[in-house]
């Protein structure tokens, strides 16, 4: 029998203070070399602990190897330029110097594939790996080449599926691909997102998933969600597209929020990880808080389909925040399945 309400995490993971500076997006490293090698892996093996002793199921790296969910993985492609870099504005919401496309870009190595596979070695639980997603990167630097959102993305999606099918091979149990801009540029979703996305999940016979939040907890985010209103309902524009799709499971921004739960129902017949966990504040939810949050969606989602999640990636907060908080969700979901009668 298939464990009910099986828990995870959107992602990242705070870092060791010895690895990065805590409590920042895109911290620099405090390693080089054969240290920094060693260190990152050390970090992930702490991560790892820290979900197995919390009772997190489906586990991840916690991103420990990389500085930023995109930028690290554009460093291992050919055709971007790190040194010149532009200022952008990233999600409508704020502006970061960016590396620049100045030509084709192409995946001459592995990028993520060792580290991969060390996370497949070091757990026995099952084991989620993330990918940026095409539109997401397309929005996270400057095109002083291809001159077209689209046709990068195309060529993003070609390069992501190249790299997550060697991921698969590595024994990974989910590939998941971030795309935050999903929630954001809703005709190009339409247009060109859903097919950039289907392309890089194309032929993984893995389980495959999104992650489509409001972004992590920063200023910038939480300044967007103040103008948003009594409702936010950006979800109602991506996710029937989404439920036609071939991904397999939509994770999704559902605690302290102002998502309207009734729209989980636009994404019957997938998988949805739940987001039961605030990342935008330090507060840990208790387990009857998160219980609550995933109470709230069984109206719309069936318990076969639920897996409580964070709502975003935690890597901004205080390592003890994020270990209480994976505890908290692994409790909460505890609660919700004594209720539902199977076992713990």
């Amino acid at each position: 029998m298939t464990k009910l309400l099986q828990t995870t995490i959107a992602g990242s993971l705070p870092k060791p203070a010895w690895l990065a500076a805590p409590n920042e997006l895109w911290a620099p490293w405090r390693l080089e070399g054969d240290a920094l090698a060693e260190g990152k892996r050390d970090a992930v093996r702490l991560v790892l602990a820290d979900q197995e002793q919390a009772g997190i199921d489906i586990v991840t790296d916690g991103e420990q190897t990389r500085r930023h969910f995109v930028t690290t993985f554009l460093e291992g492609l050919d055709g971007v330029d790190f040194t010149h870099r532009r200022s952008v504005r990233i999600r409508n919401r704020y502006d970061a110097d960016v590396p620049v496309v100045v030509g084709p870009v192409a995946r001459r190595h592995p990028v993520f594939v060792d580290d991969a596979r060390f996370l497949r070695a070091a757990t026995g639980r099952k084991v989620k790996y993330t990918l940026p997603g095409p539109m997401t990167m397309v929005d996270t630097l400057y095109d002083d080449h291809y001159k077209s959102r689209e046709k990068l993305a195309m060529a993003f999606a070609e390069i992501l599926n190249d790299e997550a099918r060697a991921i698969e091979a590595a024994g990974v149990d989910v590939i998941q691909f971030d795309e935050p801009a999903f929630n954001v540029y809703f005709d190009e979703v339409r247009e060109w997102g859903m097919k950039t996305l289907e392309r890089a999940a194309l032929g993984l016979a893995c389980k495959t998933a999104v992650h489509v939040c409001y972004g992590y907890g920063i200023k910038a985010n939480i300044d967007w969600k103040a103008t948003l209103g009594g409702e936010w309902r950006q979800y109602e524009q991506t996710f029937p597209a989404l439920a036609a799709s071939r991904i397999d499971q939509v994770s999704v921004e559902c605690a302290n929020s102002r998502v309207p739960l009734a729209l989980l129902g636009l994404l019957k017949g997938k998988d949805v990880l739940v987001g039961a966990v605030d990342v935008a504040t330090a507060a840990i939810e208790t387990p009857e808080e998160v219980a609550a949050t995933i109470r709230s969606v069984l109206p719309f989602v069936p318990p076969e389909r639920l897996y409580p999640c964070t709502n975003c990636g935690m890597v901004p907060l205080a390592r003890d925040v994020a270990r209480g908080k994976l505890r908290a969700l692994a409790a909460g979901a505890a609660l919700v399945r004594k209720e539902l009668g199977v076992r713990a």
